[in-house]
């Protein structure tokens, strides 16, 4: 019972943060769901992999049109191998800027990353350092604009996504939590994230 207790905290968090709610209502239902998480003994990495990494990795050998995000794409093979339209190559820099931004991405809410001088990283998720050891620029892309594609349990935001969305406020329905170009920035960024944690 604790284990669905902490799934469905994850859950709200998700849309908490689709639907815009605070920072701090987000942040506070991430920790009532680490907690639950740990009070049943089951390892952040394990969660972790079924979120992020483990879900898809060797995804399907055709090509499929990607319904209802923000700009057409194409996935193959478990990502979406091209640069979204309307964007250019991604600088790692803004990438980074965009994870570490709790305004803008909160990726740090769930996730920790090499970017030291940010406190309070989050737990619930896989680790960012070494991301770009573990996944292509097109694993990467497509986990950002769209994981529930790969694993419909995820309680990971699709950054992309625009359609088929539950509980979207009124200002913010057909919009995505982050344009074409600030994702490539990120997925640049994540890239450069070579060295696994030790």
């Amino acid at each position: 019972m604790p284990f669905h207790r902490a799934l469905a905290a994850a859950r709200r968090t998700t849309e908490a943060f689709v639907n815009r709610a605070s920072v701090d209502e987000a942040r506070a239902t991430v920790a009532i769901a680490a907690v639950a998480i740990r009070a049943v003994a089951i390892p952040t990495v394990t969660l972790a992999s079924v979120l992020i990494i483990g879900a898809g990795i060797a995804g399907d050998s055709h090509a499929v049109t990607a319904d209802g995000l923000a700009a057409p794409a194409t996935i193959s093979d478990g990502g979406i191998p091209g640069i979204l339209p309307g964007a250019v190559p991604g600088d790692p820099a803004r990438g980074r800027a965009i994870v570490a931004d709790r305004q803008v991405g909160l990726c740090l809410l769930c996730h920790s990353a090499p970017i030291p001088e940010e406190r309070f990283q989050g737990e619930l998720a896989t680790d960012l350092a070494g991301a770009g050891a573990r996944a292509t620029a097109a694993q990467l892309r497509l986990r950002i604009a769209d994981p529930s594609r790969l694993n419909p349990e995820t309680i990971m935001p699709s950054y992309f996504k625009v359609e088929g969305l539950t509980r979207v406020g009124a200002t913010f329905q057909g919009k995505p939590l982050l344009d074409a170009q600030q994702i490539e920035d990120v997925v640049a960024w994540l890239l450069t994230l070579r060295e696994v944690p030790r």
